[in-house]
């Protein structure tokens, strides 16, 4: 195991409050060999691995990556998105669109910090790379009256903020992420979907992956700097 999985696992256990001996009784092995897990000497079985993820409440995907995805920040990325990069005659920017400019902040984040800024896992779809949780988070803003969905005569999604969502402090966006985000936002502002989903479309992140996998986010490092956003 890596020390990366391994202090992924600790931090998950500090996080969710448990101790290392409480841990070790919930796997049926003995606190230095639960000691071991997290100091990187020592591999999980399949069935461990199991029953970790089912005690942490996280994936097993996000168990072997190794990053803790931080849904309510990425929740924030998107409301930041809408403010910044929507329509200056509307406000309001397509579903597509918006999906495309969080994982751009996410793995422009991680050109130059070696670290998400969400966390999330970005899987290979037909319009691009988009997490799981991406089309959730979108119904809970929706259910919670922060964003409007407005669908179009050709099948589009028109997304704007409410007043409610006006009021969403971003707390969870440091300074300079939220920077990035404007420039990012800045650049595509003025470009439709097509544009930006063929641009993601030819990254090599997504070009190189199979459909329906999850994209490593190293695969960004090899791009041109002037490519990744």
């Amino acid at each position: 195991m890596s020390n990366k999985h391994a202090q992924f696992i600790k931090a998950l256990r500090v996080k969710r409050g448990f101790s290392q001996s409480e841990l070790a009784i919930k796997l049926g092995m003995s606190r230095p060999s639960y000691i071991a897990v997290e100091q990187g000497k020592k591999e999980l079985t399949l069935s461990e691995a199991e029953k970790l993820s089912e005690i942490f409440g996280v994936s097993l995907k996000e168990m072997e990556s190794g990053v803790f995805a931080n849904y309510e920040k990425y929740k924030q990325m998107i409301i930041a998105y809408i403010r910044n990069a929507g329509s200056k005659k509307n406000g309001c920017i397509t579903k597509t669109k918006l999906a495309k400019l969080v994982y751009l902040a996410d793995f422009a984040w991680f050109y130059n910090h070696l670290e998400s800024m969400s966390g999330m896992q970005y899987r290979k779809i037909q319009y691009g790379p988009v997490p799981d949780s991406y089309f959730r988070a979108i119904d809970e803003l929706f259910e919670d009256g922060q964003i409007e969905i407005i669908p179009t005569e050709d099948g589009a999604m028109l997304i704007s903020q409410t007043r409610n969502g006006a009021k969403i402090a971003l707390s969870e966006i440091n300074k300079d992420e939220k920077k990035l985000i404007k420039n990012i936002s800045d650049k595509w502002k003025d470009k439709n979907t097509k544009e930006i989903v063929a641009f993601t479309h030819n990254q090599l992140p997504y070009a190189v992956c199979l459909d329906n996998e999850i994209i490593p986010y190293e695969l960004i490092t090899q791009e041109n700097p002037e490519d990744v956003y």
